[in-house]
């Protein structure tokens, strides 16, 4: 392994860790996501259809963001 890989490693930890931290301090105040227009989702008697379209595209973003905003500044 080389040290580039232990930076990686290192930043995905980071990040992990900050992402837990949004989640655990603002929980109440992210309800609106996974909800999105967009977002299917089916309720019947037996059966629950929950496919969310638009916030995967949101976080896939997102995700492709910081990813190339660390490439950038690491490199």
């Amino acid at each position: 392994m080389s040290q580039a890989t232990g930076k990686y490693i290192i930043l995905i930890g980071l990040a992990i860790v900050v992402i837990g931290i949004i989640v655990y301090f603002l929980s109440d105040k992210l309800h609106w996501l996974g909800r999105l227009p967009g977002d299917i989702r089916i309720e019947r008697e037996n059966f629950r259809l929950y496919f969310p379209i638009t916030t995967m595209l949101l976080l896939s973003g997102l995700l492709n963001l910081v990813i190339w905003l660390v490439r950038r500044f690491i490199d």
